[in-house]
Formats: structure tokens, sequence, C-alpha cells
């Protein structure tokens, strides 16, 4: 890709070094499946689409709203998160006079307050939503009926240690799955069920494997976790951990003032009613369960049922077999980050995971942009009008 150097240091001021190298292959590849996912869905020509960024992945945010939508249509407004609006800033223009040339949609990216972009989401066909669900509603409440709103959020994607599982691969695909740029990001683990009788060879494993984690300066490409980039992800992570601090097995202290978290792990005893917040941060929480009817009828609750996003499952044969278990997506012997494809369906069924609205109804379902703006799903004011991708 043209311009590398550039968009790694840009990428950098709020992503390691090796987040964002995975990042811009990502992005590569999205941008390689784009012929064939317009060829697949065949999507409507879009006058105008608005998009509100995440504060992450601002490279693969910007080829998934941006660069993709840009085939089929006119015009693409961008709205930076205003915590990371340099970086946001600084990856448009590195990317935008060589899109210019290439003749794509036009692409804008403004810095404003969400007020003030609600005015260009109410003249748009379709609007992108990234954040947390509440404000997603909040927006939704603000557009015409016949617009068409994706509304992407996050859930917990645990990942299941059943007693047939390897200890030392399950070690490693938890720490893949839990550290990815230092753990600020929605398809990051917030929870490990391991069967009881896992407990013994696992913990001591992750425990083992977190002493010896690489912290320090994101632009270091040895560094896995470095500074968090959100003061409020550390003082979540520090009230959650000393609320919790009688099950830290390793790590647990936080600076606040250095915006760090120290690489940690808790074991919890099974709580059917516990359900972790979206930590943000290196933390690794495992809790045990006996049998997998207990995992089956946490899926199932209301609130994870609300939250379903994935689940991953390794060695565990009464789980296996499933596409999805209630409104998570099973990813089978895989995390997250194996199965996430910028050119396909993101996200599971769970409607605070990820919904779209279209005419007043909400559906929670994996979306994609191309998609839901297809010939056989789009209704009445998604299209064209008179010619003139992600997650959070």
């Amino acid at each position: 890709m043209q311009n590398r150097d550039e968009l790694l240091t840009a990428l950098t001021e709020i992503s390691t070094a090796q987040a964002a190298g995975d990042e811009l292959m990502r992005s590569v590849k999205a941008l390689a499946g784009a012929p064939w996912e317009l060829l697949r869905n065949s999507p409507r020509r879009l006058a105008r689409l608005a998009t509100f960024l995440p504060s992450n992945n601002l490279l693969y945010s910007y080829v998934l709203f941006g660069v993709v939508p840009s085939l089929y249509t006119d015009e693409i407004r961008l709205r930076p998160s205003a915590r990371v609006a340099r970086a946001a800033l600084a990856v448009h223009e590195i990317l935008g006079p060589p899109l210019r040339r290439l003749g794509a949609g036009r692409i804008v990216m403004t810095p404003c307050t969400q007020r003030e972009f609600l005015a260009d989401c109410a003249r748009s066909d379709a609007v992108v939503f990234t954040g947390r669900p509440e404000n997603g509603a909040a927006v939704a409440a603000r557009l015409p009926a016949g617009t068409l709103l994706l509304s992407f959020g996050s859930g917990p994607n645990p990942v299941v240690v059943g007693p047939d599982a390897d200890p030392d691969t399950v070690c490693r695909a938890v720490l893949d799955a839990r550290l990815h740029n230092s753990g600020q990001d929605c398809l990051c683990t917030d929870l490990v069920l391991v069967h009881r009788s896992q407990v013994r060879a696992l913990v001591p494993r992750l425990a083992d494997a977190l002493a010896g984690i690489r912290v320090g300066d994101r632009r270091d490409p040895a560094t896995r976790v470095a500074p968090l980039v959100y003061p409020d992800a550390v003082e979540d992570a520090a009230a959650f951990l000393a609320t919790h601090r009688e099950f830290t097995v390793r790590g647990g202290r936080t600076d606040l003032a250095r915006h760090t978290v120290e690489p940690t792990l808790l074991h919890l005893p099974w709580q059917e009613d516990f359900h972790p917040p979206e930590f943000f941060s290196p933390v690794v929480l495992t809790m045990a369960y006996d049998a997998p009817g207990q995992v089956d009828r946490w899926l199932r609750s209301a609130e994870e049922t609300a939250r379903g996003m994935y689940v991953s499952v390794f060695g565990e044969p009464a789980l296996a077999g499933r596409s999805r278990i209630a409104t998570s997506v099973v990813c089978e012997e895989r995390v997250t980050f194996d199965v996430e494809d910028g050119n396909r369906p993101f996200g599971g069924y769970g409607p605070l995971a990820g919904n779209v609205r279209r005419h007043g109804i909400v559906t929670g379902r994996p979306l994609l942009l191309s998609a839901e703006a297809g010939p056989s799903t789009a209704g009445p004011g998604v299209g064209p009008r008179s010619r003139g991708r992600t997650g959070s």
C-alpha cells in the first residue's frame, strides 16, 4: 500500500504498532474484496451516507465506511470521534488525494458536534453509527423514518474452554483475543468460561504468559500493552479491580496519571448472574463452570441475548457444531479476530451488539452496509434520489 509509513505513524497515535500493522493488512484485504462484495450484494446507488466513525480502527473504519461505500455513493460525510480527531484527519489527508484521483464518490470528513452532524444525517439516505447503544437510540430518534440506520455496538465475546481443549492453544488464543491493541477493541474477549477440569492447567498458564507481556511505548513493535487512549477506560478498570480484588491472580495495578492498566488476571467462581463490563483494557477474566448447560443458560439470559455478538468455543463437544447459541454467533476453535471479514456481515444477533433500523423497525443481526443497501432489502427512502464499515 502506498503511504504505508505515513499511515502507520498516524495510527500509532492511538494503536500499538502490532495492532496498526494488523489494521493495515485488514484494510488492504477489505479493499481487495470490495469488487466481490459489491457483485454479491448489488447495493443501490446512494446519494449520501453519513457515518459516525469509532474512536479506534481509524483506517479500517475509513475503508469500510468511506472508501468501499464510495463505489456506490455520491457523497460520504464522516464525523471523527472528538477523542481521536487529529489521528482520523491525518488518515483522511493521506488517503483523500489518491481517492479523488481514482474518481471515487466524494468523501468529506467533518470534525463537529454530534448535534451539528445530525443535520447531515437527516439529509442522508443511510447513516452508520458506532458507539454506545443509548447514543445510537438518540440518533435514531432524530432521523426521518425512511433513513436506513446501521448501529454497531459491542458484546462480551466470551471464550468457552471445554474439557477437550488444549491449554497451550487456548492460552495463546485468549491473549490474542484479549490483548489486541491493549484490549481496546470491541472484538476483544471480556470473559473466559473455563470448565473446572481445565482450571488448574489454564489459569497458571495465563498468569505466567501475562507476566511476560511487553509493556511500553505503543510505537515499539515489541510492545503488546501500552498506555490506554481513554482515561475513563483506566478509571473503569480500576473500579472493577478494586471491587473484585479478592479474585486477582496476577497484576491488578492501575495508574490514572499514566493511563496504564497492568496486564491482569482474575478468576471467579461460577456466577450465573454475572455479566462482565466491556473492559477496553488488558484485563483477563476467567470464570469456572461445571457443565455446558450452565454456559448455554448464561448465553440465553436476557442480558446476554440483548448483547450477543460472538462466542468462541474450544474443546466443548456439547456446544460444538452450532452456527449460533441464542443471539451469539459461534466461532468454533477460533477467536473473533480469526473470523472477522470486512466484506461480510459483522457481529451477532443481539440488538445491543448491532442492529439495523428501517421505517421504525429495529432488527438485531450481523451488519454489512452494502447488504443492507441491496435491492432485496431496501425500502422507500433507501436508494437513488436525484443525482447531483466499523465498528467501534
